[in-house]
């Protein structure tokens, strides 16, 4: 009992010892802490660190490759049959499409050649075929469209032209069956697309149309539609610009002819006009009851006004006046004398056009003014065509503004090709210039305003697009 008493003071006494260490330990640790925290910090993260770069010094690795076992496996794998899809690609056949544009030398070979078609056969039925001869062998400029085999032989050539129809047009089609070919001419109808195009003002209008890749046409029609308030022989600047929406005749998808001319604006010299084509129901059935089935529709300003003139500003459509209503000295006579009529410098060829509606009163050869046309307007109005080189109607023939009447030439006294042009009013000449600016022009019907102004209100939309699109091009 004794000596387990005397255990048990002891071990009090050194638990107590401990005890009292483990306090002084404590305030040690707690002086430390609060004397040096940045070298008990910076010591903890160097322990820390070590602890880290040993702990990843000692992760354990893949084992190596080469230690691993290898194991090789062997399949046999049956071969897919072939030779049926080798059968099936080696019977295929196809059609091949080609397109060419015919040459005034081209013979029947030379068209198959460049169309890549070598087929004796073909070229022996173009050699006599009455339709191929005469519409594609020896002629330039046609669109021909070849549909063949994948060993170059024939199968359908086929080829479109436009008539004096703007509805219809002709198609010539060759086509194959077995060692025979046939020939047809057929109608069908034109697709009618709208395109729209701008241009700016270089030098002429037809360099800005031509930059513009606009027809001629478009830019004849502009010259008409605006002719009564822009003199295009004198007044363009450079700068002025111009919008146009216009149609185009398309034949099985290719654009072979110009429509009319939908919407238009022109800005000469900062003013604006704009025009748009109109069919006014109300002067169509007038116009039908008088026997007149030509009238289809007309130009008017967006608010309603008549661009169509009683008379043209030019009889030609592009020229250049080479003399003017005024004194000049006579270059056969060689004297100082009025010249009673503008002359209009003209390739030999050039068509003439007439100013406006009329009968013919005279036409033939006269004196010195050589081949010439007399047409009579309305009451003591009459127009006179001189030196043509060709006439085309004959008197007593009604004439309607704009139509075909002739060629420029330089027939009778003229020393080059020129039209010589005279307007005379009760016997008298007068200036043509200043007459076809002063005519009179037909206004729109009450009854067709309301029709009007709602396609106006689109068109001038249009145009604005038109012309902003137009303007960004420029800059």
């Amino acid at each position: 009992m004794c000596s387990q008493a005397g255990s048990f003071v002891l071990n009090i006494e050194g638990f107590s010892r401990v005890l009292t260490i483990a306090q002084h330990g404590k305030q040690c640790l707690l002086n430390t802490l609060t004397t040096h925290p940045k070298r008990i910090a910076g010591t903890l993260a160097v322990l820390l660190l070590g602890t880290g770069v040993t702990a990843f010094g000692v992760a354990p690795l893949a084992p190596d490759a080469s230690d691993l076992p290898v194991r090789q496996i062997v399949e046999v794998v049956q071969a897919l049959p072939g030779q049926a899809q080798v059968d099936t690609l080696l019977d295929h056949h196809f059609n091949l499409y080609r397109t060419e544009v015919t040459r005034s030398s081209d013979t029947a070979e030379s068209l198959l050649r460049r169309l890549n078609i070598d087929d004796a056969d073909a070229a022996a039925f173009l050699r006599i075929d009455g339709n191929a001869r005469s519409l594609i062998i020896g002629r330039a400029g046609k669109t021909v469209t070849a549909e063949t085999s994948d060993d170059q032989r024939l199968l359908k050539l086929s080829m479109r032209w436009a008539t004096e129809d703007d509805t219809q047009f002709k198609r010539l089609v060759i086509a194959r069956n077995g060692n025979l070919f046939t020939s047809r001419i057929e109608t069908a109808p034109y697709s009618i697309a709208t395109r729209m195009a701008s241009g700016n003002i270089k030098s002429s209008l037809f360099a800005a149309t031509d930059d513009a890749n606009i027809p001629d046409a478009v830019a004849t029609q502009l010259v008409n539609i605006f002719s009564g308030d822009i003199d295009f022989q004198r007044s363009l600047r450079k700068g002025d610009r111009f919008s146009v929406f216009y149609e185009t005749l398309e034949a099985d998808g290719e654009s072979i002819k110009t429509g009319k001319v939908l919407s238009t604006e022109f800005i000469n010299n900062g003013k604006t006009f704009q025009a748009m084509w109109f069919n006014d129901s109300a002067q169509v059935a007038s116009a039908s009851k008088a026997g007149n089935k030509s009238t289809k529709g007309a130009y008017y300003s967006l608010d309603g006004q008549s661009l169509r003139k009683a008379y043209l500003a030019s009889p030609v459509a592009f020229s250049r006046i080479s003399s003017g209503f005024k004194m000049r000295f006579h270059p056969i006579l060689n004297t100082w004398r009025n010249h009673l009529g503008v002359d209009y410098a003209s390739p030999t060829g050039t068509p003439v056009r007439s100013i406006g509606d009329g009968v013919v009163d005279f036409a033939g050869v006269q004196n010195g003014f050589g081949n010439v046309i007399y047409i009579n307007h309305k009451t003591g109005h009459t127009t006179v065509y001189a030196h043509l080189s060709r006439i085309n109607v004959k008197r007593g023939q009604s004439i309607s503004q704009g139509q075909n009447i002739g060629a420029v030439g330089s027939t009778g006294w003229a020393t080059g090709p020129h039209l010589h042009f005279e307007f005379r009013v009760n016997g008298h000449q007068q200036d043509p210039i200043l007459l076809a600016q002063q005519s009179t022009s037909v206004p729109l019907t009450a009854s067709s305003m309301p029709a009007f102004k709602q396609l106006a209100g689109t068109v001038r939309q249009q145009l604005q697009i038109a012309s902003t699109i137009g303007q960004s091009r420029a800059e």
